[in-house]
C-alpha cells in the first residue's frame, strides 16, 4: 500500500491542527465565494429573462470563461515555482481582478458583454488558483493535506451559502434590482482581497533568492500515473458541467428566483458540511476511495436530475448531490499534491486546473446542445453515463502515485 492510500493512524482526525496560512486562505475563500455567489446563481436568470438567451449561451459562456482561465492557471502555478515558492503576489492579483470585474456583470446589456466580464473574472481565478492551492500544500504536512483541502472547500462552500442567502434575502425583502444586488457583491469581495494582502505572510528569506531551474514544462515530463489521473479528470469534467444548469432546470420547472437562490444555498451548505470530514477521511482511508464514492454518487444524482418533474424532486436531488460532492472535493486536490515533486506544487496544480479547464468549453457546449435539441433529461443522462465511466477508469486504469 503506497503513501497516498495508507491510513495514518487512529486519533488523527481529532488531533490535527491546521497551519495559519490554511486558515487565512479559508477565510479568503469564504468571502470571495460570498461575493461570487451573490452573482453566479443570477447569471442563468439574467440570460433567460433580461438577455433572452438559453442553455447554449450559458454553456458557451461558462465553458469559454473557464477555458481562458485554465491556461493562466498552468502559467501562474509554474511561475510561482520558478520564483521559489513566492505565490502571494499572483494570489493577490487574481483575487483583486475577479472582485473588480464580477460586480460589473450586473451592468451587462448583452450575453456577449456578460461573456467578456465573466472571462475577466475567470482570468483572475486563473492567476490565483494554482498558487493558492500550492500555498496550502506548502504549508501543510503530507499526512493531513486531505483535511486542509477539505477545510478550504468547506469555507469556500460556506461563503457560497452566505452569498446565496444574502441575495435571496435582499431580493425578497427590498426593492433592489438584480443589477443593484450584483453591484453590492463588491463589499465581501473587498474583504477577501484584504485578507490576502494582510493575512498571508511570505518567508523573507525566499524573496532574496534567485529563481530556480525546473524541468521543461511538458506533458511528457509528468509521470505516467499523473497523466492517467489527469485524463480521467478531464473525462469527468465532461460530466461535471456548471452547476448553474441545475438552476436553469429549476427555472424551466417554474421555480421562482428567491427559491432558486435558496436552492443554491442549500447545495453549497450540503457541500460545506461534508467537505472537511471528507478530507479527513481521505487522509485516513485514501483519497481514491473517497473520490470513487463521490463520483458514483455524482452519476446517481444526474440520473435523478434527468427524471425531475417538480421542485420537490429537484430539492432532494440537489441535497444528495451536495452532500457527496463535498465529500470528495478535498480528496481530489489532495491527490494532486501526492503526485507533485518537492518544489513543484504550483506546476502540479497548474496542470490540474489546465486539464479541467480546457475540457470546459466542449463540456458546456455539448451539454447545452443536448439540452437544446433534445431536453434537459437527455443532457443529465449523458452526464450520468460519463461520470460512471470516469469512476470505472479511476478504479481500474488510473494508477496510484509512486510515493
Amino acid at each position: 500500500m503506497n503513501k497516498s492510500e495508507r491510513p495514518h493512524g487512529s486519533g488523527l482526525m481529532n488531533s490535527k491542527k491546521l497551519p495559519p496560512t490554511v486558515i487565512v486562505l479559508g477565510f479568503v475563500s469564504f468571502f470571495n465565494d460570498f461575493a461570487s455567489d451573490i452573482v453566479i446563481p443570477l447569471i442563468p436568470i439574467l440570460l433567460a429573462t433580461v438577455l433572452a438567451a438559453g442553455p447554449i449561451a450559458l454553456g458557451f459562456i461558462e465553458g469559454v470563461a473557464e477555458a481562458i482561465a485554465s491556461f493562466l492557471k498552468l502559467w501562474s502555478g509554474r511561475h510561482s515555482d520558478v520564483m521559489n515558492g513566492r505565490r502571494k503576489g499572483l494570489t493577490l492579483t487574481g483575487y483583486s481582478l475577479s472582485n473588480i470585474a464580477r460586480p460589473l456583470l450586473g451592468l451587462a446589456g448583452s450575453w456577449f458583454t456578460l461573456l467578456v466580464l465573466r472571462s475577466i473574472d475567470r482570468v483572475g481565478k486563473g492567476l490565483r488558483s494554482a498558487p493558492r492551492d500550492a500555498l496550502v500544500a506548502d504549508a501543510t504536512p503530507s499526512h493531513m493535506r486531505g483535511y486542509a483541502y477539505g477545510f478550504h472547500r468547506a469555507m469556500d462552500n460556506g461563503g457560497a451559502v452566505a452569498g446565496g442567502l444574502a441575495a435571496a434575502a435582499v431580493l425578497a425583502w427590498s426593492d433592489l434590482s438584480l443589477t443593484e444586488v450584483i453591484l453590492w457583491s463588491a463589499v465581501p469581495g473587498f474583504i477577501a482581497v484584504l485578507f490576502v494582502g494582510v493575512g498571508i505572510k511570505e518567508d523573507k528569506a525566499q524573496v532574496v533568492q534567485q529563481p530556480v531551474v525546473l524541468p521543461p514544462l511538458s506533458w511528457t515530463v509528468l509521470s505516467k500515473p499523473m497523466r492517467r489521473y489527469l485524463l480521467v479528470l478531464a473525462l469527468f469534467t465532461f460530466a461535471r458541467v456548471s452547476e448553474t444548469f441545475i438552476l436553469l432546470l429549476g427555472h424551466q420547472l417554474g421555480v421562482g428566483v428567491v427559491e432558486l437562490l435558496l436552492l443554491w444555498s442549500a447545495l453549497n451548505f450540503c457541500k460545506a458540511i461534508t467537505a472537511t470530514w471528507g478530507g479527513q477521511l481521505a487522509d485516513l482511508l485514501g483519497s481514491r476511495i473517497i473520490m470513487l464514492v463521490g463520483w458514483v454518487a455524482f452519476a446517481l444524482t444526474f440520473l435523478m436530475l434527468s427524471q425531475v418533474t417538480e421542485s420537490t424532486e429537484l430539492w432532494w436531488a440537489v441535497i444528495f448531490y451536495g452532500l457527496f460532492t463535498g465529500l470528495s472535493e478535498g480528496a481530489e486536490r489532495a491527490r494532486i499534491s501526492d503526485y507533485a515533486k518537492t518544489g513543484e506544487h504550483g506546476t502540479a496544480f497548474g496542470w490540474y486546473h489546465l486539464v479541467i479547464g480546457i475540457s470546459a468549453i466542449p463540456a458546456g457546449l455539448i451539454f447545452g446542445l443536448i439540452w437544446h435539441y433534445q431536453n434537459a433529461g437527455a443532457a443529465f443522462l449523458f452526464a450520468c453515463g460519463l461520470s460512471a465511466l470516469a469512476a470505472i477508469l479511476l478504479r481500474f486504469w488510473a494508477h496510484t502515485p509512486a510515493k
